[in-house]
C-alpha cells in the first residue's frame, strides 16, 4: 500500500465516515490541530524517558492521553453520517474527563503552591510540556469554532449538558499539561521561571 494517494492534489481529503471537504475546513483543522497536540505530548514523552527515574507520576497518564487523543481526532474526522448519529469510533464520556481530574490534583498536590505567573521554562521537558498545553488550548478552541457552524454539536451531538465532553477533556487536559510541567521543574530541583511586571 503505497503512502500517497494522489486524491488530496486539488486541495480535498476524505473524511473517516464518508465524504469529502476542503483541506482548509474547520473539521479538518480541528482534527489535525488534535494530531499536532498528540504529537507534541510524544516530544515531551521521548523527553521525559531520558530523564530517567522520579517522574513515574506523568509517565503513565501521558501514554493514555496520546491513545484518547488520537480517538478524538478519529471522532472529529466522523461527522454524523444518519439521523441516528450512528459512529465507529470511541467518544468522550464523563470518565475520561473524571480521570484527567484525577491526574490534575493527584499532580499539583506534589508541587508547591503557586506564587507569581511563571513563563514556559525551566526544564526543556517542562517546555516541551509547555508547548503541548499551548496547542491544546488551540485544538480547543478550533473545536469549538467547528461546534458553533455544524449542525449538530460535532462530535458531541448526543451531550445534554452545557459543554461538549471534548471540549470540556481538551480544557481539562490544557490544566494537567500545565501541572505536568511544573512538576518536571520540580521534580528536576528546578524553580519555575516567574512572571514580573515591567517597571517604569
Amino acid at each position: 500500500m503505497k503512502l500517497y494517494t494522489k486524491r488530496g492534489d486539488r486541495g480535498l481529503t476524505d473524511l473517516f465516515g464518508g465524504g469529502r471537504v476542503p483541506k482548509d475546513h474547520l473539521r479538518v483543522e480541528a482534527y489535525g490541530t488534535v494530531d499536532e497536540l498528540n504529537a507534541a505530548v510524544g516530544l515531551a514523552a521521548v523527553r521525559l524517558e531520558a530523564a530517567g527515574e522520579g517522574l513515574s507520576l506523568i509517565a503513565g497518564p501521558l501514554g493514555s492521553i496520546q491513545r484518547r487523543l488520537f480517538e478524538i481526532g478519529a471522532d472529529l474526522a466522523t461527522p454524523k453520517r444518519d439521523g441516528k448519529g450512528g459512529r465507529m469510533v470511541p467518544r468522550i464520556g464523563p470518565e475520561h474527563i473524571a480521570e484527567i481530574e484525577g491526574w490534575i490534583d493527584t499532580v499539583d498536590a506534589a508541587v508547591p503552591a503557586m506564587t507569581s505567573f511563571i513563563l514556559p521554562g525551566g526544564t526543556e521537558l517542562s517546555a516541551r510540556l509547555h508547548l503541548a498545553r499551548t496547542i491544546c488550548r488551540r485544538a480547543e478552541r478550533c473545536c469549538v469554532s467547528l461546534g458553533r457552524v455544524e449542525e449538530q454539536d460535532d462530535v458531541d451531538e448526543d451531550h445534554q449538558g452545557d459543554e461538549p465532553p471534548t471540549g470540556v477533556y481538551l480544557n481539562r487536559l490544557s490544566d494537567l499539561l500545565f501541572a505536568m510541567a511544573r512538576y518536571a521543574n520540580h521534580a528536576a530541583g528546578v524553580a519555575d521561571v516567574p512572571w514580573t511586571a515591567p517597571t517604569g
